[in-house]
């Protein structure tokens, strides 16, 4: 059941019903029979008798007789003239009598769902916008409508549907003490049914489920057998309960992210298709999937493709294209030799195809979307009020212990067996990470150990025991490479930085030892952040590069925008010696950065400034500037607007360009820098001139016209495609050397401009404010960086608009001027004013009460209030954008929509900034006045005085609370009220009509869901 079409409706204000040789009609009904068409409605009766309509409605009536089974929850059979529905207007150019029929539909009020008339029992409603044929409706109707599409408005006029109750006639005009009483009783039982399951809930999985986790996992490693035997006291033990719940907590995660993985691993094997040597009978350790002959990429950015380099290099100044067919070639006899082997794993996997088929055949999807349907995260976790979470959490349990003892257990003896074996235990023990260093030990025995009983299977030719191992190999390779991939280089290459930034702290190695050694997890933990934060920006300036430069040049790096780059699939598919190839090249390349951009360039600052380093990196508690504030000041000002408004990328990406351009032009490497982008436009063109030509001389079309040059034409327009073909111009070897060392001394220079110009200006402007006190060189360096961005930005304004004449210069000067004037207003009034007042009021109600003695005096800082005001300013307007919809709310989003461009200070200071600072200065005064004005004229004594002007601020603070949580239990208990009266009393409801006139209903306020009693 839906609400009709709104053109439908308001073109064509009603349909005829044909019944054609049936008894059953509906009104409004009419009926054909051999060219005569009768509507009967209770206002008028009209008999057609033209030929031409009896014509016209023929093909109808024989294509509507296949639908006269189709009947409704009425019993009625619907035909409807055209495909199942013709209006009556298109038959009106067929018969002049059909006028007369849609001028009696059109005075006609029917329902907008079931198209039947008002009774006095079923009265018409119009409780929305909408006019013509729709506007009408029953309130049965639109209850079942309204249950099932589980809307409250109306879908075309988005007007809220209302409905006012209907009370039994002996409803007393007040609830009888009892019955409020009785409900109150009810209410407060099911809040505590509620509260008992909720706390059962949480409990189960907060308490039991971690515990558990916990308890288990540390009797599983302590290697006794009486901690096996003692494993269900100490689960009942409540010693270290707090630290114990916090560590399962973690186990529980671990274990969750293992399934998750492996459920993930198994899809994209069955997806992207298992290697090869999984299917045929070929050692993993020696064969390559599908991508072994695919273009070189790096793993982690870098890959050596010496091997793949061509042989014979071409000519010079010939055109090279970068198209690997002979290795495709290559790739498809391999792949043909590879299926003419193993026939007897064929018959069997062919059998197994034949069972899985035969297993498709009995499996009903209808069960498994009903169960999905049925198990929902409210029931699995028990939300949804029932006990059926219990179960989920013994399920939950047992896989918890059953991933410990497969995935840590098994992995972690084994290779502490191997290490006692060997004699590597103590080394392994002073590295502060004995567990992680031994399991990982553990799984790449265990990976050997496949590797090598999937030969033995491979060679007595047991199949399916072949399968399994190899599915198993996949899975800790997989997990080997991710922690390689993942762990270890972003550790190695925090590390690298590190050790050689040490100079421009004056720290040195024993410094880094120490500080390991006090805190190993969390000193391993912040260099392998620094050097995912190092991975992350290289491989976005590799991105950034793509953008620029002729695709193909960057074939060494792994393009992360390519569709088809899988790095899953690569580890899956690719051989282990491949994977190792590319860790240790990513990790030269990696570290040969480093010393490039950082060590050298500090070695030089050193040798050329020797008072400029180290960089000061202490906090002193004799500066004259809180580090509290500057620190809030910079990370809730300077950065933000540096991200905001910086373009950096595009800056960034305008500088490599021009850098490229210069470079190409010098060497002359244009052509294989950036391609012959230009020419290739300039040829297109004249290609499509010509070939406009010869079609308009009636010329015999060139090869390569039509849908193919089409094509081609629209993937030049998009750009490059995989790669693009260059010029090799003389001594091209010679001349990629130099472009080399140019770019090392390019980037040797704008690591000494980033480590030197935005910290020496930092320091100038501080200095005039600090004097010679020492800061921290990241307030420096942050306050350096906002000056020079500054400068850059109207640098680059002024020569934009130097092309454009004096006057236009004029004009925008004025623009911005007027612009930068209601942004510092708007500053002034939003950044100073109410920061300040709020961060004074955060520190009259809650800190001088709390750190402050009454018999001494509090000391405000004007500085520290107001960063403090920032922060808590930041933090409201962030909750405010979260939650519902207000006044401030509503303000907010329209300022940050009009933007800095577009700012309107009339409708700031009405809007946002006179409401706010009235607030917050009504909170400052009305408290103080309070307690100076009006508590001395009382005649109190000195002390109490001193007390109320300590106190005055949290005790009111404490009165507003109250009353608003007194006007909120208010409301609720008429809620309850209401809730009791509908209970005992209700016995319907009625549609409300919307009030035409007056523009508004015909209720104050919108009933609870409709039903009808």
């Amino acid at each position: 059941m839906g609400l009709l079409d709104p053109g439908a409706g308001d073109s064509y204000p009603g349909f005829i019903h044909l019944a054609q040789g049936s008894s059953r009609s509906a009104p409004p009904s009419a009926s054909t029979e051999a060219g005569f068409l009768h509507l009967r409605t209770p206002q008028t009766t009209a008999a057609c008798t033209d030929r031409t309509l009896a014509e016209s409605l023929a093909p109808v009536g024989r294509r509507g007789e296949r639908c006269l089974g189709r009947e409704d929850a009425a019993g009625r059979s619907p035909l409807f003239w055209g495909a199942e529905r013709l209006c009556v207007e298109q038959v009106v150019r067929a018969s002049p009598c059909a006028r007369r029929v849609l001028v009696a539909l059109r005075t006609l009020d029917i329902c907008r769902v079931c198209r039947s008339e008002g009774t006095p029992e079923k009265p018409l409603y119009h409780p929305c916008v909408c006019t013509g044929s729709i506007k009408f409706i029953h309130q049965e109707c639109l209850v079942q409508w309204l249950k099932h599409s589980r809307k409250e408005y109306c879908e075309l006029c988005k007007h809220r549907f209302a409905f006012t109750p209907i009370y039994s006639p002996d409803m007393p005009s007040r609830l009888p003490i009892q019955d409020i009483f009785a409900g109150l009783v009810t209410s407060i039982g099911t809040a505590i049914r509620y509260w008992f399951h909720y706390t059962l809930v949480a409990f189960a999985w907060l308490g039991v489920v971690p515990l558990t986790a916990c308890r288990i996992y540390k009797c599983l490693f302590t290697g006794s057998v009486s901690s096996l035997l003692t494993l269900p006291l100490d689960m009942l033990s409540t010693e270290n309960l707090l630290a114990d719940c916090l560590q399962g907590c973690f186990v529980v995660t671990c274990t969750l992210c293992a399934f998750i993985s492996l459920v993930w691993l198994r899809e994209q094997i069955v997806h992207g298709g298992a290697p090869i040597w999984l299917e045929h009978a070929a050692p993993p350790f020696n064969a390559a999937g599908p991508h072994q002959n695919e273009a070189p990429v790096g793993g982690n950015g870098v890959e050596n493709a010496a091997a793949e380099q061509p042989a014979d290099p071409p000519a010079e100044d010939a055109v090279v294209g970068e198209n690997p067919a002979v290795q495709d070639e290559q790739a498809e006899e391999e792949e043909e030799e590879d299926n003419e082997e193993d026939d007897d794993a064929g018959v069997e996997d062919a059998a197994d195809a034949n069972n899985g088929a035969q297993d498709d055949m009995n499996w009903n999807a209808l069960e498994w979307d009903r169960a999905a349907e049925e198990l929902t995260w409210e029931r699995m976790l028990g939300l949804d009020g029932s006990l059926v979470f219990l179960e989920h959490v013994f399920w939950v349990v047992s896989l918890n212990t059953l991933f410990i003892l497969v995935f840590a257990f098994c992995p972690y003896h084994i290779g502490h067996f191997s290490l006692v074996g060997l004699g590597f235990e103590e080394h392994v023990q002073a590295s502060h990470f004995e567990g992680l260093i031994t399991t990982i030990v553990g799984y790449i025995l265990l990976a050997i150990t496949l590797i090598i009983c999937h030969g033995l299977a491979t060679l007595v030719k047991f199949h399916r025991s072949r399968r399994l191992l190899g599915v198993c190999y996949i899975v800790v390779k997989v997990s080997l490479l991710v922690v390689v991939e993942i762990g270890v280089f972003p550790l190695i290459c925090g590390w690298w930085l590190d050790i050689c930034s040490l100079e421009m702290f004056d720290a040195t190695l024993k410094d880094r030892e120490l500080s390991f050694q006090s805190a190993p997890g969390t000193t391993m933990f912040l260099h392998w952040l620094v050097g995912m934060v190092y991975v992350f920006y290289f491989a976005s300036f590799i991105l950034l590069l793509r953008e620029v430069l002729r695709p193909g040049v960057l074939w060494f790096l792994r393009n992360l925008n390519d569709p088809d780059f899988n790095p899953v699939q690569e580890m899956i598919h690719l051989p282990i010696y491949r994977h190792l190839r590319r860790f240790i090249l990513s990790v030269i390349v990696f570290g040969s950065i480093v010393l490039l951009m950082l060590w050298l360039p500090v070695r030089i600052i050193k040798s050329l400034l020797p008072h400029f380093l180290p960089y000061n990196v202490m906090l002193y508690s004799d500066a004259p500037v809180s580090e509290l504030s500057l620190e809030l000041l910079l990370l809730q000002v300077v950065l933000p607007a540096l991200l905001e408004q910086g373009h950096t990328r595009q800056w960034l990406k305008g500088l490599v360009r021009a850098w490229t351009v210069t470079a190409g032009y010098l060497l002359d490497l244009h052509s294989y820098l950036l391609g012959d982008q230009e020419e290739n436009e300039n040829s297109a063109n004249q290609q499509v001139n010509n070939n406009q030509h010869a079609r308009n001389n009636n010329a015999i079309p060139v090869v390569g016209e039509g849908l193919h040059a089409a094509h081609q034409a629209i993937l030049q327009q998009g750009g490059p495609v995989g790669f693009q073909p260059y010029r090799r111009p003389l001594n091209f070897p010679l001349r990629i050397l130099v472009l080399i060392i140019l770019m090392c001394v390019t980037l040797l220079i704008a690591s000494l401009i980033c480590l030197t110009l935005p910290v020496f200006a930092g320091r100038w402007l501080m200095s005039f404010w600090t004097g010679t006190a020492k800061i921290h060189e990241l307030y420096t360096a942050a306050c350096g960086l906002y000056v020079c961005w500054l400068t850059i930005r109207a640098v680059t304004v002024l020569v934009a608009w130097m092309p454009q004449g004096r006057r236009v210069i004029f004009q925008k000067v004025r623009e911005w001027a007027l612009m930068v004037v209601k942004t510092v207003v708007v500053a002034v009034l939003l950044a100073g004013a109410v920061p300040l007042l709020l961060g004074l009021l955060f520190e009259l109600v809650i800190v001088a009460p709390l750190r402050v003695p009454l018999d001494q005096t509090p000391l405000f800082y004007p500085w520290q209030d107001w960063a403090l005001g920032v922060l808590h300013a930041k933090i409201i307007a962030a909750i405010t954008l979260m939650g519902p919809q207000w006044w401030l709310k509503t303000v907010i989003e329209q300022v940050y929509a009009n933007g800095i461009r577009n700012i309107d200070l009339h409708y700031i200071i009405r809007k946002l900034a006179a409401p706010v600072i009235s607030v917050l200065l009504l909170s400052l005064c009305v408290p103080y006045v309070l307690a100076s004005g009006v508590v001395p004229l009382l005649g109190v004594t000195a002390e109490m005085q001193n007390l109320v002007h300590r106190r005055i601020y949290p005790f009111l603070l404490m009165v507003v609370v109250l009353m608003g949580i007194l006007s909120f239990q208010v409301r609720q208990f008429k809620r309850l009220y209401e809730h009791i009266k509908n209970d005992k009393y209700l016995v319907g409801q009625r549609l409300v009509n919307y009030e035409r006139k007056s523009g508004k209903q015909g209720t104050s306020a919108p009933a609870p869901p409709p039903s009808q009693e």
